[in-house]
């Protein structure tokens, strides 16, 4: 019996050609918005980048100063309408590639460091099942803390959470594509990695 093949794709400069962290906040707090924030967390950016920071550390204060009180559900409204910028965004060989593993009918996952809200709607359009993201933290009044819920869904991140989902190693053949440091780990993890290929 053939065995299933799981296509695993980073999503942030592999399916799409920008970041959609930044890409979303412009969407959702505008240009002016984006830019004060950009200048208010350049010293953490900048550290970040030297690796003095961990990336996660960075992304989590951005987000919480952005989005923290913000309920979940006005937030999920920005997520639904974001769908038509990340269209903007796709590499169309990234798409040709999602395409072809559908044809084989291998099983598709997203995996990503990015936000799970803004890339799941996309994901549904798209008829694929699976999205690994990182999650955020709503609190009992549905407003949002400003926290992950989860890891940030990068490096060592994405094999454990391909394995919570898909624990059974042996029984499938994985394929990975990514673009980043944050994607090393699991393209040499995969039986069949590609680094950069839409490029």
């Amino acid at each position: 019996m053939k065995k299933l093949t799981i296509a695993a794709f980073d999503f942030d400069g592999t399916v799409t050609r920008k970041d959609t962290l930044l890409e979303f906040i412009k969407f959702s707090k505008g240009r002016v918005k984006f830019y004060l924030c950009i200048l208010l967390f350049a010293p953490l950016l900048v550290a970040m980048k030297l690796k003095l920071l961990p990336n996660w550390k960075v992304k989590q204060l951005m987000f919480s100063y952005l989005y923290k009180g913000v309920s979940i559900e006005n937030f999920n409204k920005y997520c639904f309408g974001f769908c038509a910028v990340i269209d903007k965004l796709l590499r169309y060989e990234a798409m040709e590639a999602l395409k072809s593993h559908k044809e084989y009918n291998d099983k598709i996952v997203i995996i990503s460091a990015s936000i799970e809200n803004w890339i799941k709607p996309w994901v549904d359009k798209m008829g694929i099942d699976t999205v690994l993201a990182t999650k955020i933290e709503a609190d009992k009044n549905g407003l949002l803390t400003g926290k992950f819920l989860t890891k940030n869904c990068y490096g060592q991140e994405k094999i454990t959470r391909l394995l919570e989902a898909f624990p059974d190693r042996n029984d499938y053949n994985l394929v990975a594509y990514g673009d980043s440091r944050g994607d090393k780990e699991l393209i040499s993890f995969a039986d069949n990695g590609f680094y950069k290929k839409f490029h």
